[in-house]
């Protein structure tokens, strides 16, 4: 369940106007040749979250956001976007059904040349249909 929640949860995202409008990528790992900014699914690791008549996952998803500007709060628009998003994620998805979608975690940080690096870390919890 996590590979097809990592591609309904990308495809979640791509399908937003006001986000393919502000990034110039969606993508599931980094693009090789992308201008800034741009928006991957940078990694995601699962558990066993079955019950006594389904199989489910505990899957973390980590998303990470590359821009470029010199102020901390270059971004804050478009990370409130991303996680306006991600919380809309419908429950039911082809084969399983999302029960929870919690938000974790941020990062920040400055890169070299001007760009930032954010990363926002989920807990999803789904269930087999």
């Amino acid at each position: 369940m996590e590979i097809p929640l990592r591609a309904s949860l990308i495809a979640w995202l791509a399908a937003d106007p006001a986000l393919a409008g502000q990034l110039n990528a969606i993508v599931e790992e980094a693009p090789t040749r992308t201008a800034l900014p741009w928006l991957a699914l940078a990694a995601s690791a699962s558990a066993d979250w079955s019950c006594k008549d389904r199989a489910g996952r505990e899957v973390r998803v980590a998303l990470e956001l590359h821009c470029r500007g010199d102020r901390p709060d270059v971004a804050s628009a478009l990370v409130n976007a991303i996680e306006a998003r991600v919380a809309a994620l419908p429950a039911a998805q082809a084969g399983f059904r999302v029960v929870t979608a919690t938000f974790l975690r941020a990062r920040a940080e400055q890169r070299p040349a001007n760009t930032r690096a954010i990363l926002l870390e989920y807990r999803f919890r789904v269930l087999a249909d």
